[in-house]
């Protein structure tokens, strides 16, 4: 239990919910001891009323009996029963109250430590890790260990004062009744512990399965389209049949040990009246019970009693699995990230990148990016990158947002250091266009919008940034316009248009850098031509950085780098590099015969 731990600060933070829930289980326990006690004086009133001989007692009851007769006496009888019961309802109310909200509140502000944990982990995390994994931590495993802060830590207070109560007055009447009468109980609490435990295993199996078929239908749903254009309908009708097949053995074998489990505990709590009865009865035989009526107050003790053990083995199995849970989140928390903001100071940015000497190798995979590379961009000037595919460009632009920190050599921000940067404010200040478009299920105002600073922008201000980046006519034609949702990560749009969207969202920030990582490969090149055109006013006055496969997206720029294998081969002007006639220039006249064979075509 060393994981759960990690839990005590939450329970000191509402200690008094936990302090006032412990206090409503002894009182409700306080009052559900005595309703035994008055069905007993009941029986053994009514018992000699039958026999025709006379009862007695010398409890604070004797002073009810005065003035009524036997009738009345056994009405007040359940009356007393009646607002003892009304009682101890009341008080569990408030104890499921305070302990029950109680774990809902700590589930709450659990799940909220994880997730603002996540938001400050960096890239390597979430490469590292599957988002199933991620979410699963914060979900179900989260559940389970609140299934230990609310009903594990209830039922066991509600067990110890119960006993405390009841079995010191069970030993007080007759010690051997009372040994044979609890004697179930133990067996009882270890058979459940162990079934449970074969339940919980079974659960899980069954519940894995079931993950595998929903995984397997939202792919099948997700890929539809390629599913038919390769008729692989039969086959995955046949993939899904098994994993049914799976699902339907797994529940069974789990509809098996219920079916197990449930008559087992009810013949021993049977067994345990069964005992309570023949041994009552030979204690009462033998003399060594002075009343009939004691039986049944033994009978109904016990019965208060047989839940609470039988919540032991069922509370055990909740906290082994709380803990394995717990260590699971303690896990992913103690996780560091590798990336930490350094400075809170306020960042006045100019615009002027400097890297010096950069070497970086991906930590998670040990591919080398980039190998001593420098080059410098001044404020308001336009610097491209091309490159074959893995010559390392996304890296640069992953190395600048400190989304990973450097092997070696420098990387300087108005000839600060980047690791002295406020990062967040360097961000903020940065417009991204990212090669792989995440666009949200929401309306396409709304991600538009997602750029601008905290607050929303006004409608002219977003249909500006849908203008230049050439994706307004487009959403004015749509049934809704910039109302239209776009559906899970922009399903309902094609490439070129998730691309424009996610253009008018960097630049409607009005940010000092921009940074285009190969984002117009979806469009054409007329649509390309129209989006730099706009671009041009935007970029001025601003550092921006092109990256792209196409020497028509670079060709503008203030400073071109042509990259491989990590390392800068060429840079200049596009006229320079033409004239050197190297790398850049075959990418260039192998672009143009590609467009001349369109045109043709």
């Amino acid at each position: 239990m060393k994981s759960l731990k990690h839990l005590n600060k939450y329970l000191l933070k509402y200690k008094y919910r936990l302090f006032l829930g412990f206090l409503f289980i002894a009182i409700s326990n306080v009052f559900g001891v005595f309703p035994p006690y008055i069905i007993k004086e009941a029986f053994n009133l009514a018992d000699a009323q039958l026999n025709g001989t006379n009862y007695s007692t010398d409890s604070f009851l004797t002073s009810l009996f005065d003035g009524l007769d036997f009738i009345e006496v056994i009405l007040l009888f359940g009356v007393i029963v009646f607002l003892l019961a009304i009682t101890k309802g009341i008080f569990v109310f408030f104890m499921r109250q305070t302990i029950i909200i109680m774990s809902r509140l700590i589930e709450y502000d659990l799940k909220n430590e994880i997730y603002q944990h996540y938001q400050r982990l960096d890239s390597t995390f979430y490469k590292e890790n599957n988002t199933g994994d991620i979410m699963n931590r914060i979900s179900e495993d989260v559940s389970k260990v609140r299934m230990y802060l609310g009903p594990s830590i209830m039922y066991t207070i509600n067990l110890v004062i119960l006993f405390a109560l009841v079995i010191p007055i069970m030993f007080s009447i007759n010690v051997r009744l009372s040994l044979y009468s609890l004697i179930p109980l133990p067996i009882l609490s270890i058979i459940i512990y162990k079934v449970s435990n074969r339940i919980n295993k079974q659960s899980e199996k069954v519940q894995s399965k079931l993950s595998d078929i929903t995984t397997l239908s939202q792919e099948t749903y997700s890929g539809i389209r390629i599913l038919k254009t390769y008729v692989k309908e039969n086959f995955f009708t046949s993939k899904l049949n098994t994993e049914n097949e799976a699902y339907r053995i797994r529940s069974m074998n789990l509809v098996k040990t219920n079916s197990f489990f449930y008559p087992m505990m009810m013949l021993l709590i049977g067994l345990s009246t069964i005992l309570t009865i023949y041994i009552g009865g030979q204690e009462y035989i033998a003399g060594n019970l002075k009343e009939k009526g004691t039986i049944l107050q033994f009978i109904i003790y016990v019965n208060m009693l047989t839940w609470p053990v039988t919540a032991i083995g069922w509370v055990t199995s909740l906290i082994q699995r709380a803990a394995a849970s717990q260590t699971r989140i303690n896990e992913f928390l103690s996780t560091d990230p590798k990336v930490k903001n350094n400075s809170n100071e306020t960042l006045n940015l100019n615009g002027d990148i400097q890297f010096n000497d950069v070497s970086f190798t991906y930590p998670e995979s040990g591919i080398t990016a980039l190998e001593n590379l420098s080059f410098e961009i001044t404020h308001g000037k336009t610097l491209a990158i091309i490159g074959k595919t893995g010559s390392g460009k996304s890296s640069i632009i992953n190395l600048l947002l400190r989304n990973y920190d450097v092997n070696s050599g420098e990387i300087l921000i108005d000839n600060k250091n980047l690791k002295e940067i406020n990062i967040n404010q360097l961000r903020e200040n940065t417009g991204v266009v990212p090669q792989d478009v995440f666009l949200f299920s929401d309306t396409i105002e709304n991600n538009i919008a997602f750029g601008y600073k905290n607050q929303l922008p006004d409608k002219a201000t977003i249909e500006t940034a849908a203008i230049n980046a050439a994706i307004y006519d487009n959403i004015i034609e749509l049934p809704q316009g910039f109302k239209t949702r776009i559906g899970e990560r922009g399903v309902t749009l094609s490439g070129g248009q998730k691309q424009r969207i996610s253009i008018a969202r960097a630049i409607i920030k009005e940010p000092k850098i921009l940074i285009f990582d190969d984002c117009l490969s979806a469009v054409d090149t007329e649509t390309e031509d129209i989006i730099l055109t706009n671009l041009e006013k935007i970029m001025k006055d601003k550092t921006s950085i092109i990256i792209s496969h196409r020497v028509s997206s670079v060709k503008n720029a203030d400073k071109i780098l042509v990259l491989e294998n990590g390392k800068i081969i060429e840079k200049g002007t596009h006229q320079e590099l033409i004239t050197l006639k190297g790398n850049y220039y075959e990418t260039y006249q192998n672009q143009l015969l590609e467009i001349e064979k369109k045109k043709m075509e």
